[in-house]
Parts: C-alpha cells; structure tokens; sequence
C-alpha cells in the first residue's frame, strides 16, 4: 500500500478501511499522521480555537452487578460502601457547580439491580424542575440497556421516555472496545458492542446527542481498535439527515492502578505519549464524518494533551469539577479554569467555552479557579 496515496484520499475525507487504517498505524510516521490530521481539523473546525467545559461528573450510585475488570469505583449490592445519591447531594454538587460556571451533570452509575426506568425519569424530572438550566448529559449505552433488559422494554421506547423526562445527551460511556472477544473478558456483564451500537442508534433516531469513546491500550489487538473506528463511523453514517448523532469522539488510554486486569492478569497501561497521539491523529483520519475529537488530559496529561491539538483534536473536554471512577484507577491529573485555557493558549490556539453541543457559550462572564477534590 501506498501511504501518501492513502493519506491523500484521507484528506479528502473518504473512509478509509481497516487494512489502510492498520497500514497507517503500522508504516506511517507520527508527523505524517499529525499534518494529516491537523489539516482535516482545520477544514472540519476552521474557527481554529479550542473547545473545552465546565461539567462535574455525578454518581446516581456505585452500586453494580457489571463487573468490569478496570473499574474500582463499583461496589456489590449490600456493599456497606453502596449508596444511592439523595436528592439533597444532588442540590448541593448542582449549586457549587453552578457558582464555578457549569452548565451541565455528567450522570452516571452502576448497573442496579433495582434501579428501573422509573428511577431515572423521576430523577431527571425532579433535577429539571429544580435546576431548568442544567443540561443532563447521562447514563449511557451499557445502562440503558441495563434499564431495557430490567423493563422488558426496547432501547428506543427507554430513550424517548428518558428524554421526555430531562435527558438532553447520552455520553458514549461503556464502549471500551467494542469487540465482545475483549467485552467478554473485561466486561462480560455489560451489553455486547453490537448492542451499545444499536442504543446509539435509537438515541440517533429521537434525536439525541450522543458521543463516543474508546478505552484501549489492555488486551484488545490493533486490529480491533480499527474496528472499534469503523463501527462508529459506520452508525454516524446511518444517523437521520440534520439530527444530531455522535457530537465528538474521545479516546483514552486504559488507566490501570489496582484493577483486576492489572492483578489478576498483569495488563499494565502501556499507551505512551507518542503513541496516544498517533491514536488521536488516526481518530480524525478514520472518523471523517464526527466533527469534534477530544484529547483526554485527564488520562495523559498536560503535555501530550497540547501535542494532540496539533494532531487533530479540537477539544480539551472539561475541567470535571468532579470525577470519580477514572480516577479511580489512577488518572491523577486536575485542571482549573484558568489552567485550562492558559493551556490552550501555550499550544498556540485561543480557548473557547462550550456546551455539550459544541455551542459557545457566552453567559459565563467570571468563572471560580477552583475545582473541589473528592
């Protein structure tokens, strides 16, 4: 294969198949991939600026029968750590999140044994009667289909009644990899990726928002990471003319700080800089029809987060007012507002406020610089 013939015909925005996308993940160079993939942002983002946000994630509860062998935030049911969030914590992390400028929760959990669709739609009524300005940027592919499978009911039938009741976006948690060799083994108890594909899909049909993700670097193959690619674009291709579909992509590295896979198995995140960075830049070449990608300093940190806005992402995600199961598993690093945006401005582009639909935001003249540790 002939890696500028390929590399050509990504910067016309063709989709490239798996073998040329392996191709390039194998032969091409780092720099040859980063100028691809800065010029395809520069045309799909041509503003030039840096998006980023101010959310806190939430925990409806910690309690989950999913048994992921990367995560240490779950707890068992009876668990005396369990709990389920009240609605006086809630108006408390919303009111503090509020005071530091955020305009949206990051709702998410376990799968409950006991938690039903009932659950969540007096949730987010209660949480929009209360607070009409907070976005709900909640749950996820592998709980609703938790919520589905406990109801008896489609993913398109939760959905519409989820979003009747205050959900505005669907985060693309749970996607790991989206091939069900490695779900079985890291997350047998959740959906199968064909399954977190067709949620997608219905939240495409109602119109929600939604983004994806990818969590790599522990057992999966190069290969199934190129498929993982394909099957998102695939699904963004089928999305209904002028609705919203997926919003932005985000991939991260496996964080592996006492979990069961590093315990049991040995799988240490081994993801360096360089390669997190080709991984960004093949996201933008491989992804020619989502908009926005986001690199993860959460998971990578400052550095390498800045080399990756010149190798085609346009988005430093938020400052995650808070943020618990990632971290978790040993993601260590925080941003301010201020240290966000002086960030950005150090990689060379000017910072921009955003919502979850990649809006501007314009309504947040002085913003608290702190974020509050948990």
């Amino acid at each position: 294969m002939n890696i500028p013939e390929i590399l050509s015909r990504a910067q016309n925005f063709e989709f490239l198949n798996l073998e040329e996308g392996l191709h390039l993940y194998h032969n091409a160079s780092t720099p040859e991939l980063m100028y691809v993939a800065n010029e395809l942002r520069k045309k799909q983002v041509p503003h030039g600026k840096v998006t980023w946000q101010i959310d806190r994630n939430v925990n409806t509860t910690n309690v989950c029968i999913a048994n992921c062998k990367f995560c240490n935030f779950f707890r068992r049911p009876g668990h005396e750590e369990s709990y389920i969030t009240d609605i006086e914590t809630y108006k408390v992390k919303i009111e503090e999140t509020i005071k530091l400028g955020g305009d949206q929760l990051l709702l998410q959990g376990g799968h409950h044994p006991d938690l039903g669709l009932k659950f969540y739609s007096d949730l987010f009524r209660q949480l929009k009667q209360l607070y009409p300005q907070v976005k709900l940027h909640s749950l996820g592919p592998p709980e609703i289909a938790h919520v589905a499978k406990l109801e008896g009911m489609s993913h398109y039938d939760v959905l519409k009644n989820m979003k009747q009741a205050g959900l505005d976006s669907l985060p693309g948690a749970g996607a790991e990899i989206l091939n069900d060799r490695v779900r079985r083994l890291i997350s047998k108890g959740k959906c199968g990726g064909q399954e977190w594909l067709d949620v997608m899909r219905a939240a495409h049909q109602l119109n929600i928002p939604t983004s994806a993700t990818m969590m790599f670097g522990h057992i999966e193959t190069i290969e199934e990471r190129f498929e993982h690619l394909i099957w998102i674009r695939e699904v963004q291709a089928e999305k209904p003319e002028g609705n919203h579909g997926f919003v932005a992509f985000i991939p991260w590295p496996f964080q592996d700080d006492g979990t069961l896979l590093k315990k049991l198995r040995g799988i240490t995140n081994n993801v360096t800089g360089d390669e997190y960075i080709r991984m960004i830049a093949l996201s933008r070449i491989m992804l020619p029809n989502i908009k926005n990608i986001q690199a993860s300093w959460l998971t990578v940190g400052k550095q390498v987060a800045q080399i990756c806005l010149h190798a085609g992402a346009n988005d430093f995600g938020s400052i995650m007012i808070e943020e618990n199961v990632v971290s978790a598993a040993g993601a260590p690093h925080r941003f301010t507002s201020n240290g966000i945006q002086e960030s950005i401005i150090d990689a060379g582009f000017e910072p921009q406020l955003r919502n979850q639909l990649y809006q501007w935001r314009t309504d947040v003249k002085h913003l608290e610089q702190q974020v509050i540790d948990y």
